[in-house]
């Protein structure tokens, strides 16, 4: 899995996970839904955001650097 992929899994499951606890525990929780989707809107400019770093951290690729073969430019 890709940084870009593993950026969108992550959002999308905090979505998700935000709306179920803002039906069930509290409308607060469509504040992090709000914050998920400023910082998707932010990253669409600037190609950056916490999560990225983080994926990178714990060694996922950029997408850019793979070829269609599945292997990374790293590795030939």
């Amino acid at each position: 899995m890709t940084v870009e992929r593993g950026v969108r899994l992550m959002a999308g499951v905090i979505v998700l996970v935000s709306l179920a606890l803002a039906h069930y525990v509290s409308l607060y929780w469509l504040w992090l839904t709000a914050f998920v989707g400023l910082n998707l809107l932010q990253s669409a400019f600037t190609n950056w955001c916490p999560a990225m770093t983080i994926l990178r951290v714990i060694g996922m690729k950029d997408a850019g650097c793979c070829s269609n073969n599945g292997g990374c430019c790293s590795t030939k």
